[in-house]
């Protein structure tokens, strides 16, 4: 035992309560299974920070026969393998768990939360410390070596209850971010309906209809004209499906010099233009906004460009990406391994096209929730900052 600069003395684990780690009743075996009503948890549950009920069950013949023992509420459980490894949770009902679930059981010298959040504070030095090859994990041995900076316990309280407020703005906060994720397609649907069925009957027109010419649909340039050796390490841009699915036009890192970029100008970037991806994560889409670098598309993306006039981007983005296209294009792709779309599918589809001022309408109101996201990032950047500026203290004595 050994003191910290707060003069809180550092106990294992092990040194004041009891660890047991779970196990997994046999599934060839049904009666374990089937109609049980024992709370069982495996690893990725842990996610949910607290626990209140399982997701899975088992019946008393399977707890009785495999390695799964029943843990009180406010055990403080650590994930033990993978990508889950370190992650901690508070659990607020009776339940066992897999083998991959350590339990450290309550005790009259930790306070439950108190002992989460630091377990929680800890975790990079955890997963730094996991071993093993493809898939790293730490053991039950580990979990009861830790050592845990032990104030009284009413102490520990009071400390816990400081960080319980500050983690439940930052549940409320994101509990914000999720409603407001929901806003958009909530919208187009309310203005919009269905992009499919239709429902409000707006005239229907084939895309290239609805798109500037022969260029309005562009596939990328087949791979024999634009090789590896093509590229350099300065000059115009070639976006690809790295900035469409990641829907960030700052990352990537390929170039062409301005002689193939001047040979190539069929394939140009413009604001406005729509890139949607067509190999493996398919139809993903992203409008090109302005002051982009000067760019052509690689043999991955297909430019749409639709007419000002007709057919606004932003409603473009959102009929592309609604339920029911995506569920049309994905059943339309080819491929054995991975989905394959091309131009002449999306050349198939019929756009319901309402009046271009209601279009206009939905984008401004798109931006407005978008600038609402951005400040609800900034605060959850904030809050989360806070936190863990909290975390710190609280386990240096300074809160």
């Amino acid at each position: 035992m050994k003191s910290t600069k707060t003069n809180w003395p550092e106990v294992a684990v092990e040194d004041f309560t009891e660890v047991i780690t779970g196990g997994t009743p046999s599934t060839t075996k049904s009666e374990y299974w089937k109609g049980g009503n024992i709370p069982w948890l495996n690893s990725g549950e842990l996610n949910k920070r607290v626990i209140l009920q399982a997701d899975n069950f088992i019946t008393q013949d399977g707890l009785k026969n495999s390695a799964a023992k029943m843990m009180p509420p406010d055990t403080v459980l650590v994930a033990l393998t993978g990508a889950t490894t370190g992650v901690s949770a508070l659990l607020k009902t009776s339940a066992c768990g897999n083998q991959s679930v350590t339990g450290i059981l309550p005790s009259k010298r930790h306070h439950p939360h108190f002992l989460f959040h630091y377990i929680q504070s800890i975790r990079p030095r955890i997963v730094a410390d996991s071993y093993g090859g493809a898939q790293k994990h730490i053991s039950q041995a580990y979990v009861k070596k830790i050592k845990i900076p032990l104030p009284p316990v009413d102490e520990q309280a009071r400390i816990a209850n400081l960080l319980d407020e500050a983690d439940e703005l930052r549940k409320l906060r994101a509990q914000a971010d999720r409603h407001t994720d929901t806003l958009i397609p909530a919208l187009f649907h309310e203005m919009f309906g269905d992009s499919i069925s239709n429902p409000k009957d707006w005239p229907r027109h084939k895309l290239p209809e609805l798109c500037e010419g022969k260029e309005g649909i562009k596939a990328g340039p087949f791979g024999s004209s634009l090789k590896k050796d093509c590229y350099t390490s300065e000059g115009p841009r070639v976006y690809g499906q790295e900035q469409v699915i990641g829907g960030d036009f700052s990352i990537g890192d390929y170039h062409i010099s301005e002689a193939k970029f001047s040979e190539m100008s069929a394939y140009v970037v413009k604001s406005g233009d729509l890139l949607i991806s067509l190999v493996g994560t398919i139809g993903k889409v992203i409008v090109v906004p302005d002051g982009i670098e000067r760019g052509i598309i690689n043999p991955r993306l297909l430019r749409v460009r639709p007419r000002r006039d007709l057919l606004h981007p932003c409603y473009l983005a959102h009929v592309l990406t609604s339920p029911s296209v995506v569920q049309f294009l994905g059943g339309i792709a080819t491929g054995i391994t991975m989905g394959v779309l091309n131009g002449g599918m999306l050349k198939k589809l019929n756009i319901p096209l309402p009046p271009i001022a209601l279009q206009k309408e939905f984008a401004q109101r798109v931006t407005e929730i978008r600038e609402l996201e951005a400040s609800q990032a900034t605060s959850r950047t904030r809050l989360d900052a806070l936190f863990q500026s909290m975390l710190h203290r609280a386990f240096n004595g300074e809160l």
